[in-house]
């Protein structure tokens, strides 16, 4: 005897969906639990792999291309648009935007923008779902995370303007997870300056549960967390940003005050400006 679905995930099989980011930790698990509720999902991904077709998000034609391929592939029709593409590099954000800022709004934003643009039509015939996947970085702002904290809160605001315009055809919901350690943070411990410890650290699971039940929702919720302390920390984060830049800043206090960041070049700047001593740069 087949034990029933529960109800949040009852109206995904047989839909039809496109994840982006599907080589990456959060897509290639999506679209594996997706398959075995039995959605039928095409990835993308600039690492194609088996169902998984390559595209650089970053490319107006190669993203037309794509989607048109991975539509062509589901037989014309798409119910649901993940998205999951995106990175996060280091940055000085009181430093001219260098290539790593460009990069995280071209992939992070723009991206995400190209491909729901390329699958609307699509996406409208069905009267489908997108959903985006932000960040509680969004609305928190933590040293050296700038770049990719203000392409999600663009991408977050570009969430709600689709909401406004389509949402009458076109369901939308952005999930905000917090810290998962997966390779987008490569970037960041290379540099010397990773975020662990700094936020609450969430599953991989977590994650990628919180997108499948806002896909397979009755009806599109607007903004979805990961877990129970992400959605306090979400409801904080927005409604009191005074008192969460005071948290931050005694927290990042604390954290120098400890030697955080010491061997990192990018943080020189920010123990002066907290009091300490500069950072000396390695000996040769």
């Amino acid at each position: 005897m087949t034990t029933p679905l529960p109800r949040h995930l009852r109206r995904l099989p047989g839909q039809n969906a496109i994840v982006t980011g599907a080589s990456g930790a959060f897509g290639s698990a999506t679209v594996a639990v997706l398959r075995h509720l039995g959605v039928n999902v095409v990835g993308i991904d600039r690492k194609p792999a088996p169902g998984v077709i390559g595209c650089d998000i970053t490319d107006d034609e190669q993203v037309r291309q794509g989607v048109a391929e991975a539509v062509g592939q589901l037989d014309g029709r798409l119910d649901l648009l993940i998205h999951y593409a995106g990175v996060g590099p280091a940055v000085d954000i009181g430093q001219a935007p260098d290539a790593n800022v460009h990069q995280a709004l071209e992939v992070n934003l723009l991206g995400t923008w190209r491909v729901t643009a390329a699958a609307m039509p699509a996406l409208l015939r069905s009267r489908g779902r997108v959903v985006i996947t932000a960040s509680l970085l969004s609305n928190l702002q933590l040293p050296f995370a700038g770049a990719y904290t203000v392409s999600k809160r663009a991408l977050t605001a570009y969430a709600d303007c689709l909401r406004a315009e389509y949402g009458t055809h076109v369901g939308v919901t952005t999930v905000h997870p917090g810290y998962v350690d997966t390779p987008i943070h490569d970037s960041s411990r290379a540099t010397g300056v990773a975020l662990d410890g700094l936020v609450p650290a969430e599953g991989e699971r977590d994650t990628v549960m919180a997108v499948v039940r806002a896909a397979g929702a009755g009806r599109a919720r607007r903004d979805v967390a990961s877990t129970a302390i992400g959605t306090a920390g979400l409801h904080l984060f927005r409604h009191f940003p005074g008192a969460t830049e005071q948290i931050v800043s005694l927290q990042i206090g604390l954290l120098l005050s400890d030697g955080a960041f010491g061997d990192a070049e990018i943080a020189r700047g920010l123990h002066t400006r907290h009091g300490g001593h500069p950072v000396q740069p390695n000996a040769s």
